[in-house]
């Protein structure tokens, strides 16, 4: 490996860790208020790590949001609007976040951003990425899966043509989302917590050994790509006939077969999955998403290779 293969990338001085996107999402919350007072555990040489916690009237309510989802109006349109009295609290909300992290798409935006959320889903710790390209989130992750294993790190692409997520997150040049569960809403597990906090600790000491020059040689990860929502069967009012059959139930991340049972009806009819490859579904059942239409996400395996880096801080010592 010669040194002119390596992609040299400016270090990582701002950091955000977001809490609270989701109200009633508990673990990242708990967390951000706690480094709040006391940051002692998240604070890196060379780098400002903020929490901060996104949706406070959502929070103070213990509810997902107060007018809309927060996580899905970082989009041009929404950041442009005209502030007026009847604006919904969470795009007022979403611009003044712009404000302080962003500009969204900008050199003056946050370096990262590390978006806490949990899930009612059996995900375990999963880590999502935005941006096939992003060589230094990539190499990230793969620190981050190989500091908790054996225990396993699935990692989310949500890249896709059609669908567009706008998330809170993605104001940083590199988001980060970070999704763990199973845990109900409105509730806080010690071991879901701790997990979350793990991930985070493991992400925060990979950003500390770029920023001191250390050179992440060429890795490749797995990872689960979005392909499709799918929705629960409905009649002709639009509700739902069928819940999740019990065995496809917390089976995250697991193969679906052509055939293998999707849905139960209470007739008790199985309706199966029809299918001409095998898929990985997840948040399955997801508590948040049957007001979005969504039974679960089919996703297919694939790896991404990220380039060799290293960061440029050792170029600017030494010109």
């Amino acid at each position: 490996m010669t040194s002119c293969s390596v992609v040299h990338k400016p270090p990582v001085r701002r950091v955000a860790i977001f809490g609270g996107t989701h109200g009633n999402e508990l673990s990242g919350i708990f967390l951000v208020k706690h480094w709040q007072e006391n940051g002692a555990e998240i604070q890196r040489t060379g780098m400002e790590v903020k929490p901060f916690l996104t949706n406070p009237r959502a929070v103070k309510k213990c509810t997902r949001y107060i007018d809309c989802d927060l996580n899905r109006v970082f989009d041009p349109d929404n950041l442009g609007r005209t502030v007026v009295e009847d604006i919904p609290y969470e795009v007022r909300r979403a611009q003044e976040i712009n404000h302080i992290f962003g500009p969204k798409g900008s050199d003056d935006a946050y370096d990262l951003i590390f978006d806490l959320h949990n899930t009612t889903s059996n995900m375990g710790g999963t880590l999502i990425l935005e941006n096939s390209r992003d060589d230094f989130t990539i190499q990230m992750f793969h620190y981050i899966k190989n500091a908790l294993a054996p225990e396993c790190c699935p990692v989310l692409l949500i890249e896709h043509p059609n669908l567009k997520y706008a998330t809170t997150r993605s104001v940083a040049k590199h988001p980060v989302g970070v999704e763990v569960g199973p845990q109900p809403q409105g509730v806080v597990r010690a071991d879901t917590l701790d997990k979350m906090r793990k991930i985070v600790k493991h992400g925060l000491d990979f950003v500390q050994l770029f920023n001191e020059g250390k050179e992440f040689p060429p890795c490749t990860i797995e990872v689960y790509k979005i392909m499709e929502k799918v929705d629960y069967p409905r009649n002709k009012n639009g509700e739902v006939i069928a819940i999740i059959h019990p065995k496809l139930q917390d089976q995250d991340w697991q193969p679906l077969n052509n055939g293998d049972p999707l849905f139960l009806t209470l007739d008790g009819e199985v309706i199966a999955y029809k299918g001409d490859c095998t898929v990985y579904p997840t948040f399955i059942n997801e508590a948040a998403y049957y007001e979005k239409k969504q039974a679960f996400v089919k996703t297919i395996k694939m790896e991404l290779t990220a380039k060799h880096i290293r960061s440029s801080v050792l170029d600017q010592n030494t010109s």
